[in-house]
């Protein structure tokens, strides 16, 4: 019976070179799973026609249909022209300057009224008629001042006409004479005095004829204008001065508008310069006016400042109390890189972004820095070179399509 034999133990040196394969073929399988950039253990796997994102440093990367491609229009970012402008809001209002308050000259009762609020005025035109005992004292001198000059003239032709004859004296002469200056000084006064109350010369002349004192008092507009506000009603008793005005009369041809700028913009506004003022009740209208006043100190409140302009409005189509955005360019306008407002999207976290391209198939998107907005354009300070294509309409969509594309990817 032989004896059976026991197999030899491995060496040391198999040991070693088993070890060494066993490392090259774990650093060889590592390396393929890199480099074919398969899913990670434990990661769901992904479902089949389902695809991926493509993803690059830069941002996110769509790739769209042709039937989605054609509802985009996709254009060359170039330059526009900006103007460097501030604005703000503000209200219009009357131009106090052109704003009159129609009292009467002396104090009486209403008889009647011919202007409502809103009525427009010529200057010259008749506005109330007031009773008044001031007037009908001052048309009474004026009647016994012109019955003196005539006494005064008939006693100077008398005794002149006597001294020629041989009779009379010369100091009587002189006295008349004396006698009928001072009548005609009178007159004039009177018929001044008379003025004050707005009658004419014709109607003066027609009181002295008449010798009738008149008591109706004529007001008048003193400007073209419109009537803004009414307190005049017929037995309402009235005095000069005492507020509020019988009537108020503006010159609507200018108005004012009044706003309030931020303190940072303060050192950018100055008198004379020239503003642009729209009002939502006519948004394609532009209205044309300048910087009149800009205020002295920053509201403590608001910590605004006070700008007042004067408009022009030549139709008299702006309200007081209108609300009104306005415009001024503070300095030249500038030339730079810009694409179409609709063109950037506003992302979640506040940044701005356009999708570029360079096949019109796939799309990427790109983070940029805006500037300048003016005519539907805005200014590209970062992240775009003339002549690169971008989505100008239809941004939006890729946006979203995007969303889509990496929700499903994750």
């Amino acid at each position: 019976m032989s004896e059976a034999t026991t197999p030899a133990a491995p060496s040391s040196s198999s040991k070693y070179r088993l070890w060494m394969a066993a490392s090259a073929l774990v650093v060889i399988g590592l390396a393929a799973l890199w480099w074919l950039d398969l899913i990670p253990f434990g990661a769901p796997a992904e479902r089949p026609g389902r695809q991926r994102a493509l993803v690059q440093t830069a941002g996110v990367e769509v790739e769209l249909t042709e039937k989605q491609v054609n509802t985009l229009k996709v254009a060359a970012v170039g330059q526009a022209t900006f103007e460097v402008q501030r604005g703000a809001v503000g209200n219009i209002d009357f131009n106090q300057n052109m704003l009159v308050q129609v009292f009467t000259p002396n104090p009486g009762r209403i008889i009647a009224t011919y202007a409502n609020v809103g009525d427009r005025v010529q200057k010259g035109q008749l506005l109330l008629t007031v009773d008044s005992p001031d007037l009908v004292q001052a048309t009474s001198n004026l009647i016994q001042t012109a019955g003196v000059l005539a006494l005064q003239n008939a006693n100077l032709k008398r005794l002149t006409e006597t001294l020629r004859g041989g009779g009379g004296a010369q100091k009587d002469v002189d006295q008349a004479k004396s006698d009928q200056q001072t009548a005609e000084g009178n007159l004039r006064a009177a018929r001044d005095a008379a003025r004050i109350f707005g009658k004419t010369e014709g109607e003066m002349d027609q009181i002295i004829r008449e010798r009738k004192a008149d008591s109706v008092l004529i007001v008048r507009s003193p400007i073209t204008g419109q009537v803004t506000q009414r307190t005049a009603a017929p037995g309402l008793f009235v005095q000069p001065g005492n507020a509020p005005a019988p009537f108020t009369v503006a010159d609507t041809s200018t108005m004012w508008m009044l706003a309030n700028v931020v303190e940072s913009d303060a050192p950018l506004f100055r008198v004379g310069q020239p503003i642009q003022v729209r009002v939502a009740a006519y948004p394609n209208r532009v209205f044309d006016g300048a910087i009149t006043v800009v205020g002295a100190q920053i509201d403590p409140a608001t910590r605004r400042l006070m700008v007042r302009s004067e408009i022009k409005d030549p139709d008299s189509l702006l309200r007081a109390g209108m609300f009104a955005n306005f415009t001024i360019s503070i300095s030249a306008p500038i030339q730079a890189t810009a694409v179409p407002n609709t063109a950037v999207v506003r992302e979640g976290d506040g940044s701005m972004s356009v999708w570029v391209t360079t096949d019109r198939k796939r799309f990427g998107r790109r983070t940029v820095r805006t500037g300048l907005q003016y005519d539907g354009m805005i200014q590209i300070l970062e992240g775009l070179r003339p002549g690169e294509l971008v989505v100008t309409e239809g941004a939006v969509f890729v946006s979203n399509k995007a969303l889509g594309v990496s929700s499903a990817s994750d």
